[in-house]
């Protein structure tokens, strides 16, 4: 195909050129007026000149025309799964291939937006077992190409959408697909989906589409879903007080008659409420502990519903305490309280009571009550009905002299058994007939002295349960023999009654006994130079650490739990592990949220830590279990975007579809995977390209150019020269002429 045209070349800048044309025209206008002879003759020369100064030449264009490019968007998305709509895609799918490939200068391109995967799953999934990928991608795409421009195109414009993230993109991978076609040679797009579609633009101009849209939509008008939606949800709770979540219930084709919703806090039911649907309401929850807190709201399905998977909306609320409150005991003056208070204070979320006995019972020396003591101790509100407000009571170096009536060691020992904490840092009184063992706090203590102090240096060492225990195994230096910290040089020996000793002394007595108590625990340590390490003597060693740690565990964190079972996810990547103070830990087993199960075999990792790592091939809460314990993790998005509204709709894309001269139309049949198909037929430009019956491709007649030929108008300057010199001969010629009529 050939084409002509003209191209310009200046001589003169434009503006000299323009001043140049206004004088000439002057002129001959008024040889005309005036009827001079010549007149014609100048407007020639003129005429001659301008051409001469513009420098034209004519263009001969050899172009071949180009393939109208018509976008086909195939929505992979999770929605598609639900019902007969994978199948109805697929068949639109082939239908479109074949009837496209009928037309004549037309380019197909398939674009899938969804989880479709890598180029050789991809063309499997679109055309089926049909051989290797080089010539599955020739026969399901029609006239699209090698398997080099179909597909990385088809799977290469994935919309991370299609995991849930974001919802369903075809727009961006629209957008991908077409990064290398002009848009003048876009005959059209067609985007087979179920409507649900989450970054449709907002209007014509957003959307810079210069074809019509056409969307086929699969699913049927008769669809009913019910899902429930997070409307508001905390992030942090304090433990121990109600947070409050607002969730509503929203139906499609539903009775509308009140919901029930059950909610589950880490796998537990909690309570269960009635939610009108389209109403928002508000649930409160109390967190029972720290660290993460799954919350699960579910709706109660609908009978025959689309999919059970947006019945359920998914929170992980951290829990957190609120000015922690520890009460601290001194029974006399000592070094080791210094560290206490030093390593409580430093913490500005501990609220510290501490008091000391500064002078006992019996020291008699005459000294006026009124001068003993500036305030009076408020032992009876502390140890009686304000007891419960403390999370952790430690006794340092304390013995029963009398200051606190056996009542009081009573209300303790409930504290503690209705989940409560206790430390006791033992000094050499512990084992006299005075020490706390021989009160009532006995009942929970977890080892008894045996009435022998041991005050020889020693350097404290990881028990076996030790190296597996989270508070001990992993201190800085404990790994080392002998382990990497100074030594103490007092050990008061005991029995251990029950309980895990996970540090142990001179002649490997124990030295840190931590035991369960009813719902609360006790920590015991049998010496009382801990504070060594806190002051560096001889290099220190990790006082806070071992401290913070066994208040932690005693304040139940979730970390620090000798048995437990955990679960987290990074990305598809799902971490399991077993914590335990066994030499194995049983398959772990694990529940996906489609209901199929697997048991996890789980390998040593570290001492009592034993982990595995899974792939997870859904996105929603899994659910481990092993032994009673039990933990639950959500991979992906807590409420996917995607499962948000399921049911197929045509009125999301319509007003972008008609906005250029598209439509949006059901394709699929209500109860079978059958569909109907528009016909496809090519089109000159028009206002509307959609009917009843049929959708409409564009013809853009675009065409690239093969090769340039240019053949000059004008002789350029020398050209230029031939005429100035006709002009001047020209003007001469008359002005003589009209000298001779004159004379």
């Amino acid at each position: 195909m050939k084409e002509f045209g003209l191209a310009f070349a200046p001589l003169a800048p434009l503006w000299l050129i323009s001043l140049f044309a206004l004088l000439a025209a002057a002129l001959v206008a008024a040889a005309f007026v005036l009827r001079r002879r010549g007149a014609m003759l100048r407007l020639l020369v003129f005429t001659a000149l301008l051409g001469a100064l513009v420098n034209p030449s004519l263009v001969e264009e050899k172009r071949e025309p180009l393939r109208d490019v018509v976008a086909v968007v195939v929505d992979h998305s999770a929605s598609q799964n639900f019902g007969h709509r994978r199948a109805q895609t697929e068949e639109a799918r082939a239908a479109l291939a074949k009837e496209l490939k009928r037309l004549d200068n037309v380019e197909v391109r398939f674009i899938s937006a969804g989880a479709v995967g890598d180029c050789q799953s991809d063309c499997a999934k679109n055309a089926g077992a049909v051989g290797d990928c080089q010539s599955d991608c020739a026969k399901k795409a029609g006239a699209v190409g090698d398997c080099q421009s179909d597909c990385p195109k088809d799977s290469g414009a994935e919309a991370s959408a299609a995991d849930g993230e974001e919802g369903t993109r075809l727009f961006s991978a629209l957008n991908a697909g077409l990064a290398d076609v002009a848009s003048s040679r876009l005959g059209a797009v067609i985007m087979v989906t179920d409507g649900q579609v989450h970054d449709i633009p907002p209007s014509l101009a957003a959307a810079n589409l210069k074809a019509p849209l056409h969307v086929l939509v699969t699913g049927d008008d008769a669809e009913r879903d019910r899902r429930i939606e997070l409307v508001e949800a905390p992030r942090f709770g304090l433990i121990g007080k109600d947070i409050t979540f607002k969730v509503k219930v929203d139906e499609t084709n539903g009775p509308g008659d009140p919901v029930p919703v059950t909610v589950r806090r880490n796998g537990d039911v909690v309570t269960r409420v009635l939610a009108q649907p389209g109403e928002p309401l508000k649930i409160p929850v109390k967190l029972d502990h720290g660290g993460k807190n799954v919350l699960e709201f579910d709706a109660e399905p609908l009978a025959g519903e689309l999919t059970g998977v947006n019945n359920k909306a998914v929170a992980t609320v951290d829990g957190v305490r609120d000015h922690l409150k520890v009460l601290l005991v001194s029974g006399e003056p000592n070094p080791g309280e210094r560290a206490w208070r030093n390593l409580l204070k430093a913490d500005a979320n501990v609220e510290l009571v501490h008091f000391t006995i500064l002078r006992p019972p019996e020291k008699q020396d005459g000294t006026p009550l009124r001068e003993l003591a500036l305030i009076a101790f408020p032992t009876a509100e502390l140890f009686g009905r304000k007891i419960v407000d403390f999370d952790l009571i430690v006794f340092d170096r304390y013995s029963n002299m009398g200051l606190l009536p056996p009542t009081y060691f009573d209300n303790i020992v409930r504290y503690v058994r209705r989940g409560g904490a206790m430390a006791i840092v033992a000094g050499p009184n512990f084992s006299q007939p005075d020490g706390l063992f021989y009160t009532p706090i006995g009942n929970v203590v977890p080892a008894e002295p045996t009435g022998d102090v041991v005050e020889t240096p020693f350097r404290a060492a990881l028990t076996e349960i030790g190296k597996r225990h989270p508070v001990t195994r992993d201190l800085p230096g404990g790994q080392s023999k002998p382990a990497g910290w100074s030594e103490w040089f007092r050990l008061v020996k005991a029995t251990p009654l029950r309980g895990a000793s996970v540090l142990s002394g001179a002649g490997g007595a124990p030295l840190l006994v931590l035991s369960r108590e009813g719902k609360g625990r006790v920590a015991l340590l049998l010496t009382d130079q801990s504070w060594l390490w806190a002051r560096g003597f001889e290099g220190g060693g990790p006082y806070a650490d071992l401290m913070r740690r066994t208040a932690h565990w005693l304040m139940k964190e979730p970390e620090l739990e000798e048995e437990a079972l955990r679960a987290t996810a990074r990305g598809r990547e799902l971490t399991i592990e077993r914590q335990t103070l066994g030499d194995k830990a049983d398959p772990v087993h694990l529940v996906a949220p489609s209901g199929k199960a697997q048991d996890i075999v789980l390998a040593r990792a570290e001492p009592g830590l034993f982990r595995a790592q899974v792939k997870a091939q859904e996105f929603g809460l899994y659910r481990a279990s092993e032994d009673g314990l039990k933990a639950l993790v959500n991979v992906g998005p807590e409420n996917p975007l995607e499962y948000r509204d399921v049911v197929s709709t045509t009125e999301k894309l319509r007003p972008l579809a008609e906005a250029t001269g598209g439509s949006a139309r059901r394709i699929g049949s209500p109860g079978t995977s059958a569909i109907t198909m528009p016909r496809i037929v090519a089109m000159g430009d028009s206002p509307v390209y959609a009917g009843s019956d049929y959708i409409g491709i564009r013809r853009t007649e675009s065409s690239v150019a093969r090769g340039v030929k240019m053949t000059p108008l004008a002789i350029g300057w020398f050209g230029l020269l031939v005429l100035l010199g006709a002009l001047a001969t020209a003007w001469a010629w008359e002005g003589l002429r009209g000298r001779s009529a004159r004379g």
